[in-house]
């Protein structure tokens, strides 16, 4: 079977665009999963709506939950959440499925919270999941006394037998390989019998900017988590406060439209770019300037403008900012090299593979390194671009397409998994031209 290609909009004239976001995935599911084991009904305002939200809400109403589309204020509609019942279970004769497609944070968050209710919950995913990295969660799940069935070589399918309680403790993982292990304990920790001691046996987490992003969440509802103590993280048992929340829109989606102005030499504006945040996105206000780019912060618009010349960095623990950047890389002028970032081999696909086969493909010259990439100036032609089904190699392509007539990427809708109207929105972006 062969997927579409999309060819990839080429710029010749500097961008001077305006594009809003839609609402951060990381934060969305998260706050549903809390939703879920709240003390009363909630609500969340202009939440993201994609594959890996729908995928998320099918999985706990699944478990129980009631979740209801309502008018809300923006485009989208609003999530009214009603939580698991207390002493919901599965159908004696029958196990709940949970299909996890391929969104790491319904394969890692779910399966603590299945443990919570009583019954057999089967957890299953599209081809791609099969191979991402699940052994902590087991590890975790089986140290708490859980019984996980088909289990043992650490990926999915498999399945949680809960008995509607986990009495919780202290339990060691190694999160090494992703921080959504530590942050899907963390997330349903306050509702185990004696709350949670998790430690983390490996060396360095990756990606410690998200286990922040649920610890700040989980104190925003009411949970006591002291995390002052490196590598462990003690959580009280407690209830989940009801909450009402606006989302913010998702920073890391913003990365490809920001990298346009680099790009095209051109400018790019997000409006409502929230002054403080826990998503890793954020990070782009620094990470641009090593480029070259010029960015500015003022009554909540973030403006970034290219310069000249697109200029090579050095830089650490991009996490999954690291497919744009790589774009961005692919067209300096000057060498390029992002460390810290090998459990990217372990995502929807293995993007440091993945990168520099498409890169090099296109003529660029990348390689792999131990912990991330090198990657050297050189000529790029046209060609086609593949996705991995993964939504950040998607967007990575349209990237370099910006700059490099005659790129197509395969399968964009791919991009659905976290903004399902990216070509669109791409398109209406590139029309918005210097002079237009």
């Amino acid at each position: 079977m062969t997927t579409a290609l999309w060819p990839a909009p080429f710029s010749a004239t500097p961008l001077d665009a305006t594009v809003t976001i839609p609402a951060s995935k990381s934060l969305t599911n998260r706050y549903l999963v809390l939703a879920a084991l709240a003390d009363g009904e909630s609500r969340l305002r202009a939440p993201l709506q994609s594959r890996d939200s729908d995928l998320m809400i099918g999985a706990l109403r699944a478990m129980g939950a009631t979740i209801t589309e309502v008018a809300g204020g923006g485009d989208v509609p609003d999530l009214v959440v009603t939580p698991i019942p207390a002493g919901f279970s599965a159908p004696e004769d029958g196990t709940i499925t949970v299909d996890c497609g391929l969104a790491g944070t319904v394969m890692r968050f779910v399966p603590p919270l299945a443990a919570l209710v009583s019954g057999a919950v089967r957890f299953d995913g599209d081809p791609g999941a099969l191979v991402r990295p699940m052994a902590p969660i087991v590890a975790g799940l089986e140290g708490l006394g859980v019984r996980v069935e088909d289990g043992e070589d650490g990926f999915l399918p498999f399945t949680v037998h809960g008995t509607g309680a986990v009495a919780g403790g202290h339990v060691k993982i190694d999160a090494g390989s992703s921080s959504q292990f530590i942050s899907a304990l963390l997330l349903v920790a306050s509702r185990f019998t004696d709350g949670l001691h998790l430690e983390h046996t490996g060396e360095s987490v990756p990606s410690v900017d998200h286990i922040s992003m649920t610890v700040e969440i989980l104190r925003s509802v009411g949970v006591v988590v002291d995390d002052s103590t490196p590598k462990h993280w003690l959580v009280q048992p407690g209830p989940v406060a009801a909450f009402d929340v606006l989302l913010e829109q998702d920073l890391s989606n913003a990365g490809p439209f920001l990298a346009a102005a680099l790009a095209t030499r051109g400018t790019v504006r997000i409006p409502n770019w929230p002054i403080n945040t826990t998503q890793v996105g954020d990070k782009w206000r620094e990470i641009l300037p090593q480029f070259g780019a010029t960015v500015t912060l003022e009554d909540g618009t973030l403006t970034v403008t290219g310069g000249a010349e697109i200029l090579g960095v050095d830089l650490s623990d991009t996490s999954e900012l690291a497919p744009s950047a790589a774009a961005i890389c692919a067209l300096a002028s000057t060498p390029s090299r992002l460390r810290g970032i090998a459990h990217l081999r372990g995502h929807e696909t293995d993007r440091l593979a993945a990168l520099v086969a498409e890169i090099n493909a296109l003529g660029g010259d990348a390689e792999e390194t131990e912990d991330g990439l090198i990657i050297n100036p050189a000529p790029l032609r046209g060609g086609v671009f593949h996705s991995y089904h993964d939504h950040r190699m998607a967007t990575a392509g349209a990237i370099i397409g910006l700059a490099v007539p005659g790129v197509e990427v395969e399968n964009i809708a791919t991009t659905s998994k976290t903004m399902p109207n990216f070509p669109a929105m791409w398109a209406a972006m590139v029309s918005q031209t210097a002079g237009a």
